[in-house]
């Protein structure tokens, strides 16, 4: 395959670079693309602990018996888990991680709107996590109600551990509102010359989409958590039934934040998959302007499908058939962007290196959470498998399946960028193979689970289920046991590895015109484009004849 020579930008006009000092990661820094790098190891440590607590909830239903931890602890590893993997891990890598560090590159700006903003929000995640787990250490232990937290429950289980729980989804809320406005303010007003809305990134559209959710849906979470915090402390009755509140209520405001939030974590990712996908596909990205709007048309539909959660919980009928109804539309924008991948991928140069494997991966698990979703969609069938493993592997099938399958090819594909390094491709795909084949042993049966009526949420169980949870449990182990060969690849390669050049992949966005790592102000000038982002093959844009990607150089992409 021909191989793209991108000459960077002349390197006398960057006297600093990126990378180098390692004492400005645990700084007060105002560079976008620190604060990246911050969010992206700070949540990945989340990432570990969440998978230690999940650990231990398999270890114990490995058996249908209470005999490796007690019930009441139990209960708060699940809920804090289940806390971590969303609050501390998938949102801050997703949004945080990557929005920090690619948005200004993939514009031609060179920081976020508000620097200081920006810190300021990633500052408040360690606190909020260390809160969080803190909890455990307690007299009363951590929160003990599930991740959701409904009342009554919430308020008579452990009130110092839930008050806890509270107080750290209301800080890391706030971060992520903070983020939301900068992206937001950053993607409007700091695109470079001649760089239109509808031929900027995917992933900025992907950002775009995801930041209006947040600034939407969270205020309405922690609306929620202040009124039950009240309840919790102070003796009111805004949810407590035996005051006659309404615990109902809780549950709207809950799901009005906690669905939208899905789409929050998953499309960040899409926006990386679809820069992915066309770079080691070789090939211009399917239907450009129908994946831009179809991230635009799941944050709107994200906003009214919530109480597809609630059909059990006295939904009047005419209004589970509007939800049920949102909620399978909402699998139309969706399968737009699917197809779009697939139709990228279908006729091209396939480079099946490690980013490339983890987005296929991407695609395929993700497409079974969300044949999944469209099933627990149909009320009748939702009725069925409310409450039971069913749900825990259409949801794990969407969040690991997609959201995480999706970082990994998002650090494996910008690890040069972000560190002037090439990793090992070796153990990358060792890195897939166990992923894919733990994830799958571990969750793929539980969809039979939940079908026989297995509950979630509690730690004994009918011994008949016993085969199947021993299995899902041995698949736990070995995904586990899938981010030793990663750890240990990524900090080998940071240290060690091969120095990267400034375009490995051959990329046409921005971001590969800079060294690698990027220099701290980026570009020296706004840079001017001549070239869309996919533009594979299709670089003459006078008609006349194509250019080989051999003969592409920087000034192709850029008009200085």
């Amino acid at each position: 395959m021909a191989q793209l020579q991108v000459r960077p930008l002349a390197e006398e006009n960057f006297p600093e670079k990126t990378g180098g000092n390692w004492k400005k990661y645990f700084t007060f820094n105002t560079d976008h693309k620190v604060i990246g790098i911050q969010y992206l190891v700070t949540s990945f440590i989340f990432f570990l602990i969440g998978g230690a607590l999940a650990t231990g909830v398999r270890i114990e239903l490995a058996t249908p018996d209470v005999d490796f931890v007690s019930r009441e602890l139990y209960n708060q590893l699940f809920t804090i888990h289940a806390t971590v993997m969303i609050f501390l891990w998938i949102v801050p890598a997703g949004t945080g991680a990557f929005g920090n560090y690619l948005l200004p590159l993939l514009l031609g700006c060179n920081d976020m709107a508000f620097p200081r903003l920006n810190a300021i929000a990633f500052w408040m995640i360690p606190p909020g996590g260390l809160l969080l787990m803190g909890s455990f250490f307690i007299n009363e232990g951590a929160a003990a109600s599930g991740w959701t937290s409904y009342p009554p429950l919430s308020l008579v289980n452990g009130k110092s551990g839930e008050f806890i729980w509270i107080l750290s989804i209301l800080v890391l809320g706030t971060s992520s509102i903070l983020g939301a406005i900068n992206f937001l303010t950053t993607i409007i007003k700091m695109r470079t010359p001649g760089m239109k809305f509808n031929n900027m990134p995917l992933f900025c559209w992907a950002m775009f989409a995801a930041s209006i959710l947040i600034l939407v849906s969270t205020p309405v979470l922690a609306g929620a958590l202040i009124l039950l915090s009240f309840d919790l402390l102070a003796g009111t009755s805004f949810f407590n039934p035996s005051g006659g509140g309404d615990p109902v209520v809780y549950q709207h405001m809950f799901w009005f934040y906690s669905h939208p939030a899905v789409y929050i974590m998953i499309l960040p990712v899409f926006g990386t998959i679809s820069e992915i996908l066309p770079v080691h596909a070789r090939k211009p990205i399917f239907g450009y302007l129908a994946i831009a709007y179809s991230s635009l048309a799941i944050s709107f539909l994200g906003l009214i499908v919530w109480a597809h959660h609630m059909f059990t919980s006295g939904t009047p009928a005419w209004l589970r058939m509007f939800f049920m109804i949102a909620t399978m539309v909402i699998a139309v924008p969706t399968g737009i962007k699917v197809f779009s991948w697939l139709a990228t991928l279908w006729g091209g140069k396939l480079r099946l290196n490690s980013a490339m494997l983890f987005a296929m991966g991407f695609i395929s698990m993700f497409v079974i959470g969300g044949l999944s979703g469209v099933m627990v969609a149909s009320v009748p069938f939702d009725i069925h498998v409310h409450d039971t493993y069913f749900v825990v592997a259409h949801l794990h099938y969407v969040l690991f399946g997609g959201s995480v399958f999706g970082l990994y090819a998002s650090i494996y594909h910008w690890f040069p960028k972000m560190t002037g390094r090439m990793i090992n491709e070796t153990w990358g795909r060792i890195h897939f193979v166990l992923t894919l084949v733990g994830f799958n042993l571990c969750f793929l049966p539980m969809h039979y689970l939940g079908l026989m009526g297995m509950p979630r949420r509690v730690a004994e169980y009918d011994p008949q289920f016993a085969t199947i949870n021993t299995i899902c449990s041995i698949g736990s182990y070995i995904l586990a046991v899938s981010t030793i060969p990663f750890v240990i690849n990524a900090v080998v390669c940071w240290r060690s590895g091969e120095k990267a050049p400034a375009n490995p992949w051959n990329g046409l966005t921005l971001e590969w015109t800079l060294s690698s790592p990027p220099p701290e102000h980026n570009f020296p000038t706004p840079p001017v484009l001549k070239t869309g982002p996919y533009d594979y093959g299709t670089l003459d844009k006078r008609g006349s004849k194509k250019r080989p990607i051999s003969q592409l150089r920087a000034s192709d992409i850029l008009s200085n």
